[in-house]
């Protein structure tokens, strides 16, 4: 069996050939020169012989520079997940992190079989895919991607000549899109991975039941806890390309995917089936006729059914019939069901604001958004008491409340048309107030749909009115007979509310809105589950998931957890039917623990240290943001303006209005700072507030909260991944590199602090990612040096389409190369 090592160097080997044959000698030879010197430069030597060999280049050169080392990771990534591919079919016996390991846990704990079991139905974990754009790479080189990860079991002579022929074929294809992708074409890219996913699901279950079984020796129908949601098709704020028609395809290709997905299974569970009973083939039989009754659209409720038979089967002493054979397609009945995923319409508070402003307009309740709150309030109240219409039933809307209504309308129809859970939840973007929460019931009873809305909690105040407002809300008895016995479900916001008030303070802002607003929902005697919008990168959330579910604060979990996936992250955790069932594996361990927990009296002292910290880091992350020249500065030293132009995603990378930083959106923000390498809103402000606490204090907090372990855990990656000898290069395009200095120096004395408070240097705990960052970066650092090469010839003397594509190429070249881009 071939290593890591070894699977990179054939594959290494392979593009080489490929750059020999495709461009000629010279620019292998180019190649092989420029990674030398880069070597050489990084290990202290002289830069002058490879910024003269960079200077010298021609746009051609550049870009096809920059396309060979980002195709080089484009490679490394696929070993790298084959890699851990191999070392999960390795693995023999029960592992760290298993739902086994989080059951016998829970057992140690002292739950019993009954306790573990409720415990285990009454959460559950919710994946929500979104359509953030940090995946840049086409379609079509996924799927040559996807053909050389299937050679790479065993890269034998004949495997390498098929892998030879799809990086020929990657070498030759555009890599950039032509077009900007159309909604549904991002909603097909997310929902490329569900066949992995439903590949692992039956795994998944399996593992669950039998830990169970073997943990507590009880025989259990125990269900996975588990289904998925999407944005994608649904997510309306700031992009105006989701429309209703949009919101229409999206459903109806979620709809297709499960049929698809049902109907396989079903077919292979009929051929085992086979079994007869007093003479009959009663159970072959009714697997049958759900196939068919899937197939042809019926309304069939296949997980009841099928339920049912298993039922019976073991009724019959055929257990491992209805374990084994039953158990694939009921799994998935039960996770995926008719409507695949459970789609959210999310829209802007000012936008539903706005609409349901006109409909009162029409209906005689004039300057419904000049009211103050209480009287929006009383408005609200007094209107959903009410049955009437505000709209003329017949009447055609115009295009606001069109835009505003009809996407209710569409998920309303694919409820009825395939089951209530083809509609997820009503997301609120910006919501300050209890009337922002409740506008969308109007615009929902036009349409005589109940809709159950969801707060977003974003910015650093709104994450500190955030109990109020859940407050107010639950005590509205409008409002509780609408929510009725439902799970009230709050989000919150990681991306903005990390650029609003940096790394330290958001995080500690958050951790206290989940703590207090879950104190409110057990006061009121609500079921609670928090959604929260983590990215990719630190800066907006990233990091393991299990490590940010193990972090959470305790009592805080309710019904469960909702988690966005998105970007490069779908790849990285989905790809492989082993890694979905590793990741979904490990994310469900984390809530099970945590769920676990009760309600966390911390101790004063940490309460108090964390709060100075974040109330110091905020005052230093502001006085950089806020500085009259950081704007200027940013654009200097960031690609922001390329990243704007790349055909990566349906939304624009602002929202409406000027050209500034508070409606510049938080990905490109974060993919701006990860491109310099500064990584800056993973980190900035941490020295500031671990300056102001007692560093014994900072250690013995580390050493015995997970919260705050998991959140220095998650700067030392963000800082390891940091490099101000690169970023130094991009400090050559501003006419004033103060701001940089400072940030190098705050970058310098955070190091040394989170190095003093865990009492290792970075990374120390996570050797693997350690060797990772530090293999890459000889490979990474042409790309960045090209990259500043071009910015500064484009800047000077404007860019033509060539260097236009090239600047374009080594973004998604440093992209590859990070990994966790958004």
């Amino acid at each position: 069996m071939s290593s890591l090592r070894e699977d990179v160097s054939r594959l290494g080997r392979v593009l080489g050939n490929v750059l020999r044959e495709q461009e000629g000698e010279a620019f292998f030879e180019k190649v092989e020169s420029v990674r030398a010197l880069v070597r050489e430069a990084r290990g202290g030597g002289s830069d002058a012989a490879l910024r003269a060999l960079l200077d010298e280049a021609d746009t051609e050169l550049a870009e096809n520079l920059a396309r060979a080392f980002a195709w080089y990771f484009q490679l490394v990534n696929l070993a790298e997940e084959y890699e851990r591919v191999r070392s999960l079919r390795g693995r023999e016996g029960p592992r760290p992190q298993s739902l086994e390991d989080a059951l016998v846990t829970l057992k140690e704990r002292g739950l019993s079989a009954d306790e573990a079991l409720a415990l285990v139905q009454s959460v559950e974990l919710i994946p929500t895919f979104t359509a953030h754009p940090t995946e840049m790479r086409r379609r079509t080189v996924r799927a040559h991607l996807a053909e050389i990860a299937r050679e790479l079991p065993d890269l034998g002579e004949e495997a390498l000549e098929h892998v030879t022929a799809h990086v020929e074929a990657m070498w030759n294809t555009p890599e950039l899109r032509r077009l900007r992708p159309t909604v549904l074409d991002e909603v097909k890219g997310g929902l490329w991975y569900v066949a992995s996913i439903g590949q692992a699901l039956p795994r998944l279950a399996r593992d669950l039941r039998r830990a169970f079984e073997r943990v507590y020796d009880v025989r259990a129908d125990v269900r996975l806890p588990l289904r998925f949601a999407s944005w994608m098709g649904g997510d309306r704020d700031g992009n105006p390309f989701v429309t209703p028609e949009a919101t229409r395809d999206a459903l109806a290709l979620h709809a297709a995917r499960a049929e698809g997905l049902l109907t396989d299974v079903l077919r292979r569970a009929y051929t085992f089936v086979s079994q007869e009973e007093g003479g009959e083939a009663r159970p072959r039989a009714e697997v049958q006729a759900l196939h068919d009754g899937v197939a042809a659209g019926a309304d069939v409720d296949v997980a009841t059914r099928l339920e049912a038979l298993a039922g019976e089967l073991r009724t019959e002493r055929q257990v491992r019939t209805a374990d084994e054979l039953l158990g694939p397609p009921l799994t998935l009945a039960r996770v995926f069901g008719r409507h695949l995923v459970s789609l959210d319409i999310r829209e802007h508070s000012a936008l539903t604001g706005a609409a349901v402003a006109h409909l009162l307009n029409e209906a005689g309740v004039r300057d419904y958004e000049s009211r103050s709150e209480d009287e929006k309030l009383a408005v609200l109240t007094e209107e959903l008491r009410s049955r009437r219409p505000l709209w003329p039933a017949g009447q055609e809307l115009p295009e606001d409340l069109h835009r505003a209504i009809s996407p209710i309308r569409e998920v309303a129809e694919a409820a009825r048309r395939v089951g209530p859970l083809a509609f997820g939840r009503y997301v609120i973007s910006m919501s300050e107030s209890v009337s922002d929460v409740l506008e969308p019931l109007v615009l929902a009873r036009e349409v005589g749909f109940r809709v159950l809305p969801v707060p977003l909690f974003e910015t650093l105040a709104d994450l500190r009115h955030a109990p109020d407002i859940v407050r107010s809300l639950l005590n509205s008895p409008l409002y509780r007979a609408h929510l009725g016995s439902d799970t009230q479900e709050i989000m919150l916001g990681y991306s903005d509310s990390n650029k609003d008030a940096g790394f330290l303070a958001a995080n500690w802002a958050l951790h206290e809105a989940q703590r207090r607003i879950s104190d409110v929902c057990r006061e009121a005697g609500v079921s609670w589950r928090f959604f929260h919008g983590r990215g990719t990168s630190i800066g907006r959330g990233g990091g393991p998931a299990s490590r940010a579910i193990s972090g959470q604060p305790g009592g805080t979990i309710g019904a469960g957890l909702r988690i966005t996936e998105q970007g490069e992250a779908l790849s990285d955790k989905y790809s492989h039917p082993l890694l979905a069932h590793r990741n979904l594996e490990q994310a469900l361990h984390g809530l099970l623990l945590a769920a676990a927990r009760p309600p966390e009296a911390l101790p004063p002292a940490w309460t108090d240290a964390l709060t100075r910290a974040a109330d110091a880091s905020v005052v230093a992350y502001r006085a950089l943001v806020e500085h009259p020249d950081f704007l200027k500065f940013f654009e200097d030293v960031t690609p922001i303006h390329e990243i704007a132009r790349l055909n990566i995603a349906s939304r624009p990378v602002r929202r409406g209005g000027p050209p500034t930083l508070q409606n510049l959106r938080a990905i490109p923000w974060v993919m701006s700072w990860t491109q310099n390498r500064a990584n800056l809103p993973g980190w900035y402000g941490l020295g500031d507030g671990l300056s102001a606490v007692e560093p014994a204090l900072l250690r013995e907090m580390y050493r015995e909260w997970p919260f705050f372990r998991a959140v220095l855990d998650n700067a030392q990656m963000s800082l390891a991944k940091s490099d101000m000898l690169i970023f130094a290069e991009y400090l050559r395009l501003t006419d004033d590199a103060s701001l940089g200095r400072e940030i190098h120096a705050a970058y310098d004395r955070t190091v040394r602090l989170v190095e003093d408070v865990v009492e290792a240097p970075l990374l120390s705990n996570e050797p693997r990612l350690k060797l990772s960052i530090e293999l890459r970066n000889p490979y990474v650092d042409p790309i960045h040096r090209l990259q500043v090469e071009l910015l500064r010839r484009a800047r000077a003397h404007g860019a033509d389409e060539d260097m236009e594509r090239a600047l374009l190429l080594s973004i998604q070249g440093i992209a590859a190369g990070m990994r966790n881009t958004g």
